[in-house]
């Protein structure tokens, strides 16, 4: 992907206010969920989207640069990236580019860790974090639901 592409991923997720934009050098994808929704998504319904894509996102924790990894993207550009996040992407091979390194991603309240960051603080690998994902968001729906 050419450097003018991914200027152009940078240019839309300021100027959209979205959370994410994905570009694989054949069309871009314009994330509006919260958190790991659109990673998730991807990953299970597009994963072409993801593979060898470059990421423009707001805010990337450990579970988000997980599901990264796993869609196996090629570079990531983020406003704010969680050290647990910088280390897995080093671990993985994967550039990354960050306008502030933070010890970990805070919950939307601002008052303490986010709860996937926290979930997947130790967890080993990718995998482990993806598991770890899809359990609290199946128990986050079933509150919903209760």
């Amino acid at each position: 992907m050419e450097q003018k592409e991914k200027d152009e991923c940078v240019r839309l997720l300021h100027e959209l206010g979205c959370s994410c934009v994905i570009g694989n050098g054949k069309k871009q994808w314009i994330g509006r969920e919260r958190g790991v929704k659109d990673l998730l998504y991807l990953l299970r319904n597009e994963p072409a989207q993801l593979q060898a894509a470059f990421v423009a996102d707001k805010v990337v924790g450990k579970a988000a640069a997980s599901l990264m990894i796993l869609g196996g993207i090629s570079e990531l550009d983020t406003n704010v990236l969680s050290l647990p996040a910088s280390w897995l992407l080093r671990q993985y091979g994967v550039p990354f580019s960050a306008g502030r390194l933070v010890p970990h991603i805070i919950n939307r309240a601002g008052n303490g860790w986010c709860p996937l960051e926290k979930r997947c603080f130790y967890a080993e690998s990718p995998e482990v974090c993806l598991q770890r994902i899809e359990a609290f968001l199946q128990l986050s729906g079933e509150k919903r639901k209760n």
